[in-house]
């Protein structure tokens, strides 16, 4: 046995650890040449029996191939692991359950709008929508607010010029379908409107739901019938409701709807301001004046009308005390719906 056998013999056993395809063609190889049976191992076992001078060549240079063949089996090892191991990842097992992606939740103000609009659809009236920059005819002057009219500091409003606007309120619809349109007229206008106030009641853009129906013989019956049948399908139908005389300078008379606080149950709280009553839309009889700027004949065609924010609602709906929460975007409080 010469040292250049041991090499060639090494330089064969590292290019078939190189070639092993799976643990099981590694142990094989380390069997094939460091078991004891091994040719490696056979090598070392015969060196007694050489010249010492060839022996001390020969050893060393089987020693030395011995650690190279024990290191090339061991990185081998790891690296088919490490394989095993990416495979094992990108590996789909279709037996397992798919996995849950987090899901979305309606937004409180969305629930009670749809709510809202359904108890009204389900009462004959028809959802319309509108610009929200509006003109100042429709938002005041068609609705009985002439430029003088003190009831428009009531609203706050966000000008761009003095003939443009964001609408205080989705009234003005009410007013675009009776220039279009003859009577019988049933509507009810959702949207986001806009005015000048931010505190824990109150919101520089909020939403409304604003109701019309015009038609010969109605009365101020069926504008409570339609309201009281409105509050008792959204909030139950024990709770109780009154009408307050109001003012509005488009209808006439004019009315405030209260109901029994949801808060107390009508005994008297800090919600309520101990009166067991809270405030929750307006409403009133249409003002002659507002069918005259679109072409109606006040003589023959009556109307009701009413108007309901709907971030107040859903403050009673859920017991919220402060509107600032619809709008932050908190996910700790929009999942709570």
């Amino acid at each position: 046995m010469t040292s250049k056998e041991v090499k060639d013999l090494e330089t064969a056993a590292l290019l078939e650890v190189q070639g092993a395809g799976s643990p099981e063609d590694l142990e094989f190889l380390r069997i094939k040449y460091l078991g004891r049976k091994g040719a490696l191992t056979g090598i070392l076992r015969g060196l007694a029996q050489l010249d010492p001078e060839v022996r001390r060549r020969v050893g060393q240079e089987a020693n030395r191939a011995k650690e190279a063949l024990e290191e090339a089996l061991e990185q081998a090892r790891r690296a088919l692991k490490e394989a095993a191991r990416r495979a094992e990842s990108l590996t789909v097992d279709v037996t397992l359950p798919g996995r849950r992606l987090p899901r979305g939740r309606i937004h409180p103000l969305n629930r009670i709008m749809a709510e809202v609009c359904d108890i009204f659809l389900h009462l004959g009236f028809e959802a319309v929508t509108g610009p929200e920059v509006e003109l100042d005819w429709y938002n005041f002057e068609a609705l009985n607010l002439p430029p003088d009219h003190p009831a428009r500091d009531m609203q706050d409003t966000f000008y761009f010029n003095d003939r443009v606007l964001l609408r205080t309120h989705t009234s003005p619809m009410q007013i675009r379908v009776m220039e279009q349109r003859r009577p019988p007229v049933r509507i009810i206008a959702p949207g986001k409107v806009y005015r000048r106030d931010l505190d824990i009641t109150h919101a520089p853009m909020f939403h409304q739901v604003e109701g019309l129906l015009v038609d010969k013989e109605v009365t101020f019956a069926d504008l409570k019938g339609v309201l009281i049948a409105f509050v008792h399908q959204m909030f139950g139908p024990e709770l109780g409701v009154r009408f307050r005389p109001s003012y509005f300078p488009f209808t006439e008379p004019s009315a405030e709807v209260d109901i029994a606080c949801v808060m107390c149950g009508g005994r008297g709280c800090r919600v309520c301001q101990a009166t067991g009553w809270l405030e929750v839309l307006g409403a009133g009889m249409v003002h002659p004046a507002v069918f005259e700027a679109v072409g109606y004949d006040p003589e023959i065609y009556t109307g009701l009308a009413f108007g309901l924010g709907v971030e107040r609602i859903a403050m009673l709906k859920y017991g919220i005390d402060d509107i600032r929460l619809f709008f932050d975007n908190d996910l700790r409080f929009l999942k709570q719906f």
